[in-house]
């Protein structure tokens, strides 16, 4: 399945983010710590260009602490970008932000600077500026596009922040980015499928949590293969139907949501190693289905001229038949 989702207001917030960033001095990305990579927008990136960026790991209280480490490393090693993991639990360290903000801007010293809030939906942006200004002035929610217009926040030390919808992008190439997307809850519900999604959710933590499975759905052992596993945790949980078939919907939702919450444990879905591996992957894939459209286009372009030039030659005919007769 390709889990797309790019509304209206997404296309409309785009193309404000490149009209105001000359305006802006530096980037603030949020991330969702258990996918660093899937939730980092590559439009976003193209966007900004060498622009100064702090990148944020959200909610890393639900991810594999282990290799939030080894993302914070991956991502600090630039030049123009640092990176800080943190959870809604501890507010000092967000209010932190701001000094980091302060520090990736020497040159505006003595000057306000304007900084950027970017990220995908339902990563934790409307909290960090809400902990950042110290009161409630961005709409939160636990479902994605719940900010949907630009607004300016001052959150003192002359720092001001422009908070932006949570954006996708037109296509996700890399079906996987797709799945965790949608699997930690950045796709709305009504655009994915429930059943794959848990498909994808019980392949992977079958091959990298089969002890959490376990615990959690008091499993004897894990089963080796996804559907195997969704069933276990629909007998487990009740989600038997007629002849007491188990309705795979139902469990596949109870797996999903019990990660999104927490329930399984403190999960990551990606590795530095991950995002190498299917950058690699994704660029041959993009290249390969530009290859494909082009052809598609040649032949259609063939396919015109060939009518036209039979056309022309049935008015040719016809024009020809009409002189004989006269």
């Amino acid at each position: 399945m390709s889990i797309q989702w790019f509304p209206g207001h997404m296309h409309k917030a785009r193309l404000e983010i490149q009209a105001a960033l000359p305006k802006v001095d530096v980037v603030m990305e949020i991330i969702d710590a258990r996918i660093p990579y899937s939730s980092e927008n590559p439009m976003l990136a193209d966007i900004r260009g060498d622009k100064a960026c702090l990148k944020v790991l959200t909610k890393s209280d639900l991810a594999d602490p282990h290799l939030t480490e080894e993302w914070l490393d991956a991502l600090n090693n630039s030049s123009s970008t640092r990176a800080r993991s943190v959870t809604t639990d501890d507010v000092p360290t967000i209010r932190r932000l701001k000094s980091a903000l302060i520090g990736m801007c020497p040159h505006r010293k003595g000057r306000s600077i304007n900084a950027m809030v970017m990220g995908i939906p339902n990563v934790g942006k409307s909290t960090i500026i809400n902990f950042l200004a110290g009161r409630k002035v961005a709409k939160t929610g636990n479902t994605p596009a719940v900010t949907q217009h630009q607004q300016r926040v001052d959150i003192g030390d002359g720092v001001i922040l422009w908070d932006t919808p949570g954006m996708l992008w037109p296509k996700v190439h890399n079906a996987s980015s797709g799945y965790r997307l949608a699997l930690i809850g950045s796709i709305k519900d009504t655009a994915m499928d429930y059943t794959d999604v848990g498909f994808f959710a019980a392949r992977y933590f079958m091959e990298q949590y089969p002890d959490r499975l376990a615990a959690r759905f008091d499993l004897e052992s894990v089963a080796d293969t996804e559907m195997a596993v969704i069933e276990d945790i629909g007998r487990r949980r009740g989600c038997l139907g007629r002849n007491n078939r188990v309705d795979l919907e139902r469990a596949s939702r109870i797996l999903i949501q019990e990660y999104r919450t927490g329930g399984l444990g403190r999960l990551t879905l990606e590795t530095p190693a991950t995002m190498q591996r299917e950058r690699i992957l994704t660029q041959k894939a993009m290249v390969e289905a530009e290859e494909a459209a082009r052809l598609r286009d040649e032949k259609r372009k063939k396919r015109f001229k060939n009518k036209q030039k039979a056309q022309r030659k049935s008015r040719e005919m016809d024009a020809s038949r009409r002189d004989r007769r006269q």
